[in-house]
């Protein structure tokens, strides 16, 4: 039995969301053993680390209808956010894991969390690397920026890929993927920080800072003279408008997400959707749901990456579930710098 910390949903959200629109709790006792009384199996799991992503703000609106861009249903007020996090097996009764094992999927923002899908859990087949690095470059972060990448991207060495909010989690994998195939590549971010990171640390070939731009698109023509072959969107808006007049012909746009617009009760409208047929450019949504079975494929070739220092990987790293709420809202904010973690407990 013990005690626990749990971060919880206040109240639904509109706009912009607040660290006020989150609470810090703690319960009484709960116990560290799967009910007996189950007769499905379930696992309970101490949390480790916790991911915060952009599509968690989709999930703090109340939806009367399930909408077409979820994949996961709305927090409910009053119960444990969730996100992605990598979790030790306290007890299970699913045969596929045990206790002791490590394990990366959807949990509670919680110290300890009982799991009754353990299903959609991975195993951590490789826990001598940072166990935080299942919440990222080994997680859905590392998959979704493979996936985009090199299946829905479909790139060719020598090509020229944009890759916007490069410096995030998603972003500065994208960027370095695409470096080792052999392309050009240059990404965006909202600070000189983070642009002079992308450039020294993750090897883009150039870098801007998009909030100094009066004129995106004449941002891009001057980035891109030649256009752009690809590109990996994460922002939208006006973003992807100055996008679509550079891009080549039969160029491809991945589209990941837009933060952009997250926060907005009506989003903005995209005008420049006209080139697309001329240009022959193939845009394309993805989830990862649709892929998992790959996903032992891909761990490998990160890992592989990882050990042969082909690749550069930067958390930002906060300590403590009572952080947690700042930190998430910090992503929409731009102040995380890399793949931005919550420390729930060390082991």
């Amino acid at each position: 039995m013990a005690t626990m910390k749990k971060v919880v949903l206040k109240n639904y959200v509109k706009g912009k969301p607040k660290e006020t629109d989150m609470e810090v709790l703690t319960t009484s006792a709960i116990p560290l053993k799967v009910p007996e009384a189950s007769n499905e199996a379930a696992m309970v799991v101490k949390n480790l680390y916790l991911s915060c992503d952009p599509y968690m703000r989709l999930l703090m609106t109340k939806h009367d209808e399930p909408p077409e861009f979820s994949y996961l249903s709305d927090f409910v007020p009053g119960e444990a956010i969730r996100s992605y996090g990598v979790c030790k097996v306290i007890d299970s009764t699913y045969p596929n894991f045990k206790t002791g094992d490590y394990v990366w999927g959807i949990t509670g923002w919680e110290e300890y969390s009982l799991i009754t899908n353990p299903e959609i859990f991975i195993k951590i087949n490789h826990p001598e690397l940072p166990l935080s690095y299942y919440t990222g470059i080994l997680g859905m972060a590392g998959f979704t920026a493979y996936l985009g990448f090199h299946e829905v991207a479909s790139p060719k060495k020598g090509e020229y890929v944009y890759v916007s909010a490069a410096a995030g989690a998603v972003g500065q994998l994208v960027g370095q993927f695409a470096k080792l195939m052999g392309c050009y590549v240059v990404g965006s971010a909202g600070s000189d920080e983070k642009v002079e990171m992308l450039k020294s640390k993750f090897g883009f070939d150039d870098a801007f800072n998009y909030k100094k731009e009066a004129n995106l698109t004449l941002a891009l023509k001057r980035f891109f003279p030649q256009g752009i072959d690809i590109y990996f969107e994460n922002v939208g808006g006006e973003m992807l408008d100055a996008v679509l007049v550079n891009m080549r012909v039969r160029g491809r746009i991945a589209v990941c997400g837009m933060i952009s617009q997250y926060n907005l009760d009506n989003p903005e409208p995209v005008y420049n959707t006209i080139v697309i047929t001329p240009k022959r450019i193939r845009v394309e949504g993805f989830f990862v749901f649709d892929h998992f079975p790959s996903y032992g494929t891909f761990e490998e070739m990160a890992v592989s990456y990882i050990k042969e220092n082909k690749i550069t990987y930067v958390e930002d790293i906060v300590e403590g579930l009572e952080n947690a709420p700042g930190a998430l809202i910090g992503l929409y904010e731009g102040r995380n710098v890399g793949k931005q973690v919550v420390v729930v407990s060390r082991e």
